[in-house]
C-alpha cells in the first residue's frame, strides 16, 4: 500500500482513476478547510457553504475518471465548487458578502480605522464607505465579482482563476480591472 500523506495530488488521482478509492481521502483531508472557506466566502452561511463542499468533493469524486491532468488537481476541483457556489448563488438569487465592519472587528485583525471613541465622524465615514463598497460588490456583474472574490478573498493567481472559470487571463484582468474602477468610483469622495 502506497503511503498516501507523501503522494502528490497527481498520484493519488491516478490511483483513484485505477479503482483504488481509498486515495481520495488524502484529498478530502487536503482540501476540506480551503473549500469550507471558499464556500462559505459565496454564502457566508455555515451549513450552506458544508453542504456545498462536500457537494463538491462528492462530485469530484465521482468524476475522478474525467480529470485528464491538463490542469492540477486542485485547480480542475476549485472549478467544481465555484461552479456549485454560482449555481446555489442563481438559485438563491444573489451572493452575500461580508460587511467590511465584520472583517474590520473580526480578532486578529488589524483596526485600519482611528479609535472610534475619540473620533466618532471617523466612524461615520467608515461606515459609509463600507456600506458602498458592499453596495457595489452586490450590484457588479456575477463574473466580476467572481474574479474579484478568488482574486482577493481567495488569493488565486490569474492564470488559475482563468482556469476555474473557463476563461482567458486577458477576460479575468478585463473582470478585475472592472470590479476595482466600480469600487474606486464608488468610494471616490472617500479618498
Amino acid at each position: 500500500m502506497v503511503e498516501s500523506e507523501d503522494c502528490r495530488d497527481e498520484e493519488l488521482v491516478e490511483l483513484c482513476q485505477r479503482g483504488q478509492s481509498q486515495y481520495f481521502e488524502p484529498l478530502v483531508r487536503r482540501y476540506m478547510q480551503k473549500a469550507f472557506h471558499i464556500a462559505f466566502g459565496f454564502t457566508r452561511e455555515t451549513e450552506s457553504a458544508k453542504d456545498l463542499s462536500q457537494d463538491a468533493f462528492l462530485r469530484a469524486y465521482t468524476k475522478i475518471k474525467q480529470f485528464d491532468g491538463r490542469s492540477s488537481f486542485y485547480t480542475w476541483f476549485y472549478r467544481i465548487l465555484v461552479n456549485l457556489c454560482l449555481d446555489h448563488a442563481r438559485h438563491h438569487s444573489k451572493v452575500a458578502w461580508e460587511s467590511l465592519d465584520n472583517l474590520r472587528d473580526k480578532p486578529g485583525a488589524e483596526r485600519q480605522f482611528a479609535d472610534s471613541r475619540s473620533q466618532p465622524d471617523q466612524e461615520a465615514i467608515a461606515g459609509e464607505a463600507t456600506r458602498r463598497a458592499s453596495e457595489t460588490l452586490e450590484a457588479m456583474p456575477n463574473k466580476q465579482r467572481t474574479a474579484f472574490m478568488l482574486r482577493n478573498d481567495q488569493g488565486l493567481s490569474i492564470a488559475d482563476i482563468a482556469k476555474v472559470m473557463k476563461t482567458t487571463e486577458g477576460t479575468v484582468r478585463v473582470y478585475l480591472h472592472r470590479a476595482v474602477a466600480a469600487l474606486r468610483q464608488s468610494l471616490v469622495e472617500f479618498v
